[in-house]
């Protein structure tokens, strides 16, 4: 059954013309996502290493910036730092999320964000053939073929961003 949401997200993807997947992600009774995303991504089928986390900084200078990363990958801090020309950078409040992207924590995109702040996005994004976002409404996500989501994000700057898991032991 297709469920059909509107959002500055999905109003983007409709004006780039781009195909997109909406995923009902059940919410328990406190309106929190339910944590066993991962099991419920894969009993439909699709990869739960593919949904990009959208995460949130904030820098000395008190600008904001967004990092879209796939895979469970862990934001390299001195990359991000050295990339935005900042010596300060610390996760974002909770608070904070909501105020300055417009969405909720849990929902929030990395796209269809307000112009102040600067998005990047990680290569691991570039590794799937299709990606999980944010759907900008709590209790959603899309899921979309990630060149699509890097024509979404045109402006975005890519890079090596998270920290490499070094699987040796």
């Amino acid at each position: 059954m297709s469920h059909t949401i509107d959002s500055p997200v999905t109003e983007l993807l409709k004006q780039l013309s781009i195909a997109f997947d909406v995923i009902e992600i059940p919410l328990s009774e406190d309106k929190k996502p339910i944590r066993n995303l991962e099991e419920l991504l894969t009993a439909e089928g699709r990869d739960p290493s593919s949904v990009v986390r959208s995460l949130l900084f904030k820098t000395g200078s008190g600008s904001f910036v967004l990092l879209g990363v796939a895979g469970g990958g862990r934001a390299d801090w001195g990359v991000v730092r050295k990339h935005i020309d900042e010596r300060k950078l610390r996760m974002a409040e909770f608070d904070e999320v909501s105020e300055v992207t417009g969405y909720v924590v849990g929902a929030v995109p990395p796209i269809a964000l307000p112009e102040t702040i600067r998005v990047l996005l990680d290569n691991s994004v570039t590794e799937y053939d299709t990606v999980i976002i944010g759907s900008g409404v709590l209790g959603y996500a899309l899921a979309l073929a990630s060149k699509d989501l890097q024509t979404a994000m045109n402006g975005a700057d890519v890079g090596n961003f998270v920290k490499v898991e070094n699987t040796e032991n």
